[in-house]
C-alpha cells in the first residue's frame, strides 16, 4: 500500500496534532515493511524529521516540489502530487483532505470544540471551521475520531454515517515513562518548581477551564497546612489575558508558575514528581496529557466530560467541571493520604500500557482498507 500523509503539521513545532501525525507515520511504516510512507508538504519540515536515524527505511518525509499550482496546495497542488506519486490512499491528519478525489482518503476529526465551543477560539478560525470541517468530513471516504465520544458528535452534528466513522485510540509517547528522582529535581531547580506541587499541562486558554482550577488552588493553599504550588505547562492561547490577569491578582499568586513550552523530558519529569496531575477541561477529543501523565505515574484528576471518561477508564480521580468545592475537596483527600496517591498512580500506569501507538497504527491501517474498498465501489 502506498500512503500519503499531510505533512503541514510537522513543518512548525510540534504539538498535539504534529505529534500524531509523527508518531502515526512511523508507526504505520514499522508495523507494515512492505508499505511506502510518503509524508507530504508543500513547506520545509522541521529539522529534527530528518536527523532521525531510527527512522523507518519505507518512510519518507516529502516536500513537493515548487510549482504554481502549490500556492492552492489542497485544491490543485496536492491532488496533483497524488496523481504523480500514484498514492493509493491519502489521510489528513489535521481536518483536511483534497475534494478532488483522485484517490480514497482518510480524514481525522480530532474534536469539535470550533463548532461546539466556538467562543473559546479565534473568531476567524472558527468561521473556517464552520465552512471546511462539514465539507471536507463528507468528501472524506471515511473519518476517524480519537474516541467514540467525538465519533458520536460527528454523527450528530454533521450528519455522517456511524459506519463511515471509526474511533482509532491515541497513546501516551514512549517518551513519558517514570523519570528517577535526580532527574525530575534538577528539572524543578531550573524552572523552581518546589517539591510539593499540582500540575496542569496544556494550552493555557479559557476552554481548558483554568479558572476552576485557580478557584480550588486557592482554596487549597488556604487549608492545607504544607506549602503547595501550581504550575502551569503550556503555551498561551486565545483569549488568555484575562485568565492571566485572575492569576496575577489571586492572593496566592507567588505559588503560581507558568512555565510556558516545554521539552518531552522536562514534561515528563513534572508528571513524575508532581503530587497531583489536574486536567480540568469543558471539552476534549481525546485529551492526551491525562494519559501521557498516567504513564509517568502521576495521580490524576479529571472533569468529568464524556472524552475525558472513556480515556481515563476509571484510572483516575473525577469531578464536576462547574464546580470548584468538588475539585478542591479531591486535591486535599490526595494531599493528606500518600497510600490513595499511590494506589491512584498504580491503577493509571496500568490503564495506560493498554494503549500504544503500534495498535493505532494498526486499526488506522484496517480503515484505510475500508476506505480503499468503499472508492472502488463507487467508482
Amino acid at each position: 500500500m502506498h500512503i500519503g500523509i499531510d505533512g503541514l503539521p510537522l513543518t512548525e513545532i510540534l504539538t498535539g496534532i504534529g505529534h500524531y501525525t509523527n508518531e502515526l507515520a512511523r508507526h504505520l511504516a514499522s508495523e507494515n515493511s512492505t508499505d511506502t510512507v510518503e509524508v507530504v508538504s508543500p513547506r520545509p519540515f522541521i529539522r529534527t524529521l530528518h536527523l532521525d536515524e531510527n527512522r523507518p527505511a519505507n518512510l519518507s518525509f516529502i516536500r513537493s516540489r515548487t510549482s504554481p499550482w502549490n500556492s492552492r496546495w489542497w485544491s490543485l497542488g496536492l491532488p496533483r502530487h497524488l496523481r504523480r506519486r500514484s498514492i493509493d490512499i491519502f489521510h489528513g491528519t489535521n481536518f483536511e483532505v483534497p475534494l478532488q478525489q483522485v484517490c480514497p482518503t482518510v480524514l481525522t476529526i480530532h474534536d469539535l470544540s470550533m463548532l461546539l465551543h466556538p467562543k473559546t477560539h479565534e473568531k476567524k478560525l472558527v468561521r473556517r471551521a464552520q465552512s471546511r470541517i462539514p465539507v471536507m468530513a463528507r468528501a472524506a471516504t471515511m473519518v476517524i475520531t480519537p474516541s467514540e465520544a467525538v465519533r458520536r458528535e460527528v454523527h450528530e452534528h454533521l450528519a455522517i454515517p456511524l459506519e463511515r466513522v471509526v474511533a482509532v485510540s491515541e497513546s501516551a509517547r514512549d517518551c513519558f515513562q517514570p523519570m528517577k528522582e535526580e532527574e525530575n529535581r534538577a528539572v524543578r531547580r531550573k524552572l523552581g518548581i518546589n517539591e510539593d506541587f499540582l500540575l496542569y499541562v496544556g494550552t493555557v486558554e479559557p476552554r481548558k477551564n483554568l479558572r476552576i482550577l485557580l478557584a480550588a488552588f486557592e482554596d487549597c493553599v488556604r487549608l492545607h497546612s504544607q506549602p503547595l504550588q501550581l504550575v502551569l505547562a503550556g503555551r498561551k492561547g486565545w483569549l488568555v489575558d484575562d485568565l492571566l490577569k485572575s492569576f496575577q491578582r489571586s492572593p496566592v499568586a507567588a505559588n503560581i508558575i507558568l512555565t510556558g513550552y516545554l521539552s518531552d523530558q522536562e514534561l515528563a519529569a513534572l508528571y513524575s514528581s508532581c503530587t497531583a496531575f489536574i486536567y480540568p477541561s469543558v471539552y476534549e477529543g481525546f485529551g492526551l496529557p491525562p494519559l501521557e501523565a498516567m504513564a509517568c505515574g502521576a495521580p490524576v484528576i479529571v472533569s468529568r466530560i464524556p472524552s475525558l471518561v472513556e480515556v481515563t477508564g476509571g484510572a483516575c480521580c473525577s469531578f464536576d467541571h462547574n464546580k470548584s468545592k468538588e475539585l478542591t475537596a479531591l486535591i486535599l483527600e490526595l494531599l493528606d493520604s500518600e497510600d490513595q496517591r499511590r494506589d491512584i498512580s498504580r491503577a493509571g500506569l496500568k490503564h495506560a500500557a493498554r494503549f500504544s501507538w503500534s495498535r493505532c497504527a494498526r486499526d488506522t491501517r484496517a480503515v484505510y482498507e475500508e476506505a480503499i474498498e468503499r472508492f472502488s465501489k463507487r467508482t
